[in-house]
């Protein structure tokens, strides 16, 4: 049994104030609330920075020091992929390994664009990674929502080309969820059996939810995957 937790836009900016919020001090509060829990990997699911600027990024890796398990990211539309790197190259990955477990990620990010959408060259990439993959159950993980959110929630910024996604993912019975960010608020669906999961923003949510906050994940050998949303 291994524990994932997953964060989100955290919108981390120059200055603390952004989107009329002090994402610093959210993402400092959030932080330290994971620290008191048992966990084996924390996933960042995009939007670290608001405005992708270099000290943005060297502001937030300050925040994140207090994490003693390993930190996987991918990024966001707000965030500038050469500055990223630059600060969090050896975190920013392909895929890895929690026992039983392998998480996988896909680039769902356009130059300049709010929306996502996946290219046919990212397509054949996850397909040919899950394909080899020799886990016993997968997770993949984007920044962009892959269905409609049923809320305030404006689904034009979301994945513009999800059925190409489940095209490659039907294949695969071994998957047992997808995870994103981006919408800034907390959800579950289903589609075509596999658990749709969204992950709330650490900076604040675009829906009534007053709170931020993070989801706790629960990976068991048997591939059964428990989860809940720890608010504060």
């Amino acid at each position: 049994m291994n524990h994932l937790i997953q964060i989100s836009d955290c919108h981390i900016d120059d200055t603390e104030q952004s989107m009329g919020v002090n994402t610093h001090q959210n993402l400092t509060n959030i932080i330290k609330e994971i620290t008191t829990v048992s966990s084996d990997a924390l996933i960042i699911s995009g939007d670290l920075a608001h405005n992708g600027t270099m000290k943005s990024y060297e502001v937030l890796k300050h925040i994140l020091a207090p994490i003693q398990t390993d930190i996987f990211i991918i990024s966001g539309n707000h965030d500038n992929a050469d500055n990223l790197s630059a600060v969090f190259k050896k975190n920013l990955f392909n895929q890895f390994t929690l026992g039983p477990w392998e998480i996988i990620s896909v680039d769902s990010v356009q130059a300049d664009k709010t929306s996502g959408y996946l290219t046919q060259e990212a397509l054949t990439d996850l397909d040919k990674r899950l394909k080899n993959s020799n886990a016993k159950y997968n997770l993949v993980v984007l920044h962009h929502p892959v269905i409609p959110m049923n809320s305030s929630w404006d689904d034009t910024l979301s994945l513009e080309n999800p059925k190409d996604l489940f095209k490659v993912l039907d294949k695969y019975p071994k998957i047992q969820a997808i995870l994103f960010g981006h919408a800034h608020e907390a959800a579950e669906f289903k589609k075509n059996n596999l658990r749709v999961i969204s992950c709330p923003s650490t900076a604040l949510q675009f829906n009534n939810e007053s709170r931020i906050g993070f989801n706790y994940y629960t990976l068991k050998d048997n591939g059964r995957l428990d989860y809940y949303t720890q608010w504060l």
